[in-house]
């Protein structure tokens, strides 16, 4: 996955809670098990109207916001159901960091692993965020993952908290198959030493 280290952006405010992974992607676009393609489908319920087109009162439906990269949201951003398809739609999309007071702890797992960084701050600082974020172009945000701090258009300097083993994995981009491909070494040699010890075992080399 891709590296995450520092990112500036508009950032989208979605003045919202109990955000659940049914409005990130419906079911109905849960078919596939490629990650990609899926960002046409986020928040489709509330980015489109029934007829299809775009739900102009949607904030990723006003520029400057479609290009947004950060989103700012309210309490509980991701409960429902687990599925992975959420962070894939958000990824596609092209948001690589969500803001909120809390997350519901399956998505909150699932956004470190597929490489969108999920930051919890109060709910007034997040409103602060969000007065900030609708000035538009004008008015970007910064984070930076190695001091973790997020930047406000006027400078200061808002630190959060993030486990150490995660932010290691985001700012090198390993994902699961990542961290287990730094040891492949260690792991090719036990494997030898095993086939020298039990030679009678079927060889699994391809």
């Amino acid at each position: 996955m891709d590296k995450f280290d520092t990112l500036t952006s508009v950032a989208a405010p979605l003045p919202m809670q109990n955000v659940d992974t049914d409005k990130v992607i419906p079911a109905r676009f849960l078919k596939t098990i490629k990650r990609s393609g899926l960002g046409v489908h986020l928040f489709d319920p509330m980015r489109y109207k029934p007829d299809g087109s775009e739900n102009p009162d949607f904030v990723l439906n006003q520029d400057p916001f479609r290009k947004a990269q950060i989103l700012i949201a309210h309490e509980n951003f991701g409960c429902g159901s687990s599925r992975e398809h959420a962070p894939w739609a958000l990824l596609d999309f092209g948001i690589r960091c969500i803001i909120a007071p809390d997350f519901a702890d399956i998505f909150y797992n699932n956004s470190f692993k597929n490489g969108i960084l999920p930051v919890r701050l109060s709910r007034a600082v997040c409103d602060q965020l969000m007065d900030d974020a609708r000035q538009g172009d004008n008015a970007r945000i910064t984070i930076d993952l190695e001091r973790q701090v997020v930047v406000r258009p006027n400078g200061d300097e808002i630190p959060f908290e993030i486990d150490p083993f995660r932010k290691h994995s985001l700012l090198n981009g390993l994902d699961d198959i990542g961290q287990t491909l730094q040891h492949v070494g260690a792991i090719d040699g036990y494997e030898a030493k095993q086939r020298q010890a039990q030679s009678w075992m079927p060889s699994t080399a391809a």
